[in-house]
């Protein structure tokens, strides 16, 4: 896996993989940014919300059931000094679809758990939890 990044403005990269999908990322005003694109830390947090609706979806489809609707919100809370890493972060995964609740919760927990590459990543050093709701 590669990803090439290229500044294309004081604080703003584009940053490509290996199949010319492009991100932009930026960084705030107080640095030299232009807030015209997503910042490093949150795309880690959008990494971690991706990777494991991927889960959700895949797991949830092996078991023939189909969702209408998936939205995955993240919170992730930062120490206070530098290096300023995440030590909390909250996913909140609402679903919409006909089946029963219990088949989201598992779902979701065996993706938190023990399939996302990204939260087994973080786990380490990072508080990570985690909830789910269905049609709400």
């Amino acid at each position: 896996m590669k990803v090439h990044l290229k500044k294309i403005g004081n604080c703003k990269f584009e940053c490509l993989n290996e199949d010319g999908q492009k991100v932009i990322m930026d960084g705030p005003p107080s640095i030299g940014g232009n807030n015209e694109g997503v910042r490093p830390m949150e795309m880690v947090l959008m990494g971690l919300a991706g990777c494991s609706a991927v889960d959700v979806i895949h797991i949830l489809n092996q078991g023939k059931i189909q969702l209408k609707d998936l939205i995955v919100d993240v919170i992730g809370d930062r120490v206070d000094g530098i290096p300023s890493v995440f030590n909390k972060i909250h996913l909140n995964f609402k679903a919409e679809g006909d089946f029963p609740v219990k088949k989201l919760e598992r779902a979701v927990s065996l993706s938190m758990e023990k399939y996302c590459s990204v939260a087994k990543m973080l786990e380490s050093s990072v508080e990570i939890t985690f909830e789910s709701s269905l049609n709400n």
